[in-house]
Order: C-alpha cells, then structure tokens, then sequence
C-alpha cells in the first residue's frame, strides 16, 4: 500500500493513516459498528410500526370478511400472526444491508479486513477468512461460498466451520423481539442506548468466539501455518446510489421470499399443530384459560411438554421448547411460533401485543414470571451459536467435499455448535441466578 504520511500523499492516504492506525484503528472500527446497530433500532422503529400497523389492518379486514372458525383463525392466526411477526422486522434487516452495502462501496470494508488480519493471524487464519465471516452476517451461505477465494485448505475448512457463528439477519427477529420487550431503553454516554448495545454485545459474541474456534481447530484438527495476506486497497470513493440501492433489495427480496415459502408453510404446520386436536372446554372457564387448555392438549403441546425436561435446565418452558424446536429449519421461524403459540384464537382490539403477552406470562405452578431479563439474555445467547438453518446445513455438505465426506463435517459443526448453545445459555442462567438476576 502507499506510505503514509509522506509530504503531498492522496486523500486516501491521509485517511488511511488514522483508520489504518494501529490503535485508533481498530476503535473507530469498533465505533462504527456500534453506531450501525444502534442505527438498526433507532432509525427502524416507526418503520416497524408502519409495518405491523398494516399487517394488523389488513389482518383484521379480512378476518372480517371470513365466517368464525378454522378458515379465519387459519388465515388470521396462522397466516398473518405467523409471517406477519417476520415481516415486520424488514426494515431492521434493510437498515443492515444498507450500512453494510455502503462500507463496502466506499472502499472501507478492505480496510476493516486490513485491521482484523493481525486478529485473524494470532487465531491461525488468514486475513482472507475475515471477507466470509463478515459476509456470515448478511447469510452464512454466501459467506461459506466466499470461503473459496482461500486456497489452503485447512484455512478454508476452518472457515467454513466458524462462518455459521456470525450473527446473520435470520438473527435480527429474535433479537429485536428479545431485546425490544425486556432490556429497557436506557441512554448510555448520551449516544448509545442499552438496547443497541445489547446487541452489539451479541454480534460481538459470536464474532469473539468464532475466532476462539477457529484458534482451537488451527491447533488440533486443521493444524497447519497460516500464510500472510496480500491485498490492494480501493482509493475511497463515493458508493453509487443505485447500485446500493440494488443491493438492499436483492437481499431484502431473498428475506422476502424465505418469509413466502419457508415461513408461510411452516406457519400454517404450527397453526395446524396448535389447533388439534380440539379441547372443549368447561362453559364457566374464562376465554383465555380455554386458550391455553386448547393449546396445551394440541399436538403442538403435547410435543412441547415431552421435550420440557431437555430446556428447563435452561429457564425456558414447553412454549419456549417448541419455539426452538420449529426454528432448526430456519432461526427466524422461532418468532412466528411465538407469534402462532400466543396468537391462537380470535383476536380483536383489545389483544395485547407479543410482547406484552411474553411480560405477562407465568408459571401455571409457581406464577412466577415465564420471560425475565436473564432468560431472554440466555435464549439470545443460545441463538448466537446454535446452528438452525437447513440452508446453511446443504451449504456445508456441497463446500467441504460433498456426500458422505461433506455430510460428516457438516452433522460435526451442527453437533459442536448446538453443544455449546446448550453449555452457554445453561452458563448464562445458572450464574445469572446465582448472582441474584433471575428476577
């Protein structure tokens, strides 16, 4: 790259010489990011309300329309409870691209691999491994693909193997509602508020960790040296409007018509699943004990309460359990369960929202609450490693090898990454009990 510093450098040069700083470097990049994600839930919330607004009308129209029954709670409570609680975290997942599509434009996303190639080599891998991993957060399966540019193979399985770890977009619904309904508002610095940086702390997490990984598996399975980087660094420049604008809505597309196919058919499996078989319930038992009656001797429910046992080391319930259980298809599915588990039945005006019902939950036994902080801390925490996409699944068995070689390494990653999902979101809520913080 150009020496810095020197008498008449470029524009390019005189910033390099700061974002490329070995100190300040790394903080503006740090900074950056924070800014992103804050941006995320500032800059997205009326949006998120314009969205639910009209999926809640258009909802109720044409739940108007249809006659009491199963048609209409299939269509209002399966159809738009179900990819309607999706939907609504589109602009959230616009916002990260955007920010995401103009780093790259302007040329500083070369830099940021610049930065976390000295962090890449002190783990074993090669700077080229930070394009994938950074790529993970959009989708692990680009990013698996982009894997290819490694021409080690070690480095490039490494890769692979770590990639799934990056918090992709499929992560955002979870977050958001997680963090939305149970970490409050709070200004920090008088910038930075305690929900955007809880989930900076997500992304931060797994970023963090995937690199502990990669170092484990640079020194056991995949050892071998890693190679330096070389790479030439883009002059700044102006990202073009269009082409960005291309950008977010390819990706923004490829979310909207996994939310069609995927989402939709799985909302209507759990609406299913939910409403048989039919519960009748005593005449004098209050509509919202029926509710729950029916839901837990549904098919659903039955299966919920059998794995029950498996998540309440972990501070969850059988709601909770089958949410989980339905999102190793894809993890933003968990929030249309929710959606459908909390939306059966006829809704009118008066219905509280998701998030609402989430806080007035309770423990039929016990009454204590169902949802605290430090529950919602650790269901977040187990989404940060546990691999639940069947997309990213077929990625990996076609990009290490494919058949039974391909099958092998990617049941291990799928194995290894919801062992330790398990470990620490059971960490997470022990110590956060013992510590006083279960309230």
């Amino acid at each position: 790259m150009h020496r810095l510093g020197r008498s008449g450098a470029s524009l390019t040069d005189r910033i390099d010489s700061v974002v490329l700083h070995r100190v300040a470097g790394p903080l503006i990049f740090v900074v950056l990011m924070a800014l992103v994600f804050q941006s995320v839930f500032t800059w997205a919330e009326p949006l998120m309300t314009l969205v639910e607004e009209a999926i809640t009308g258009l909802a109720d129209t044409v739940g108007s329309l249809l006659p009491p029954g199963d048609l209409r709670s299939l269509v209002v409570d399966g159809v738009f409870a179900g990819v309607g609680s999706v939907l609504v975290f589109l602009p959230q997942i616009a916002i990260l691209f955007l920010f995401i599509g103009f780093l790259e434009d302007t040329g500083y996303m070369a830099r940021a691999a610049f930065i976390m190639d000295r962090f890449m080599r002190g783990v074993g891998l090669h700077g080229r491994s930070f394009i994938p991993m950074l790529s993970g957060y959009a989708c692990a399966v680009p990013g698996i693909m982009a894997a290819r540019t490694i021409e080690n193979p070690k480095d490039r399985l490494a890769t692979i193997m770590v990639v799934p770890l990056m918090s992709c977009s499929a992560r955002i619904p979870i977050y958001t509602l997680l963090i939305g309904t149970f970490i409050p508002p709070i200004a920090i610095a008088g910038i930075f508020n305690l929900q955007g940086l809880t989930l900076l702390v997500m992304y931060l997490l797994g970023t963090v960790t995937a690199l502990a990984v990669a170092a484990i598996f640079k020194t056991t399975l995949l050892r071998g040296p890693s190679r330096p980087m070389i790479m030439e660094l883009p002059p700044y420049r102006l990202p073009n409007l269009r082409s960005l604008a291309l950008s977010v809505s390819h990706r923004a597309g490829m979310f909207l018509r996994k939310a069609g196919t995927i989402i939709l058919a799985l909302s209507i499996l759990l609406w299913a699943l939910a409403s048989y078989p039919k519960h009748t319930p005593a005449s004098s038992v209050p509509a919202e004990i029926a509710q729950e009656e029916q839901l837990a001797n549904s098919f659903l429910g039955r299966a919920g309460q059998a794995i029950e046992p498996l998540v309440q080391p972990l501070g969850y319930d059988w709601k909770i359990g089958v949410s989980i259980l339905s999102s190793f298809a894809a993890r933003e599915v968990f929030v249309a369960t929710m959606g459908t588990i909390y939306g059966v039945g006829e809704a009118d005006e008066t219905s509280a929202t998701l998030q609402d019902q989430l806080r007035a939950e309770r423990n039929p036994e016990t009454g204590a609450p169902v949802y605290t902080p430090l529950v919602a801390v650790g269901l977040m925490v187990f989404y940060v490693y546990a691999m639940m996409c069947m997309s990213t699944n077929a990625i990996v068995v076609r990009e290490t090898g494919g058949g039974w070689r391909g099958a092998k390494w990617a049941g291990f990653q799928f194995a290894w990454m919801l062992a330790l999902a398990y470990g620490a979101a059971f960490l997470v809520y022990r110590v956060g009990l013992a510590l006083g913080l279960g309230v």
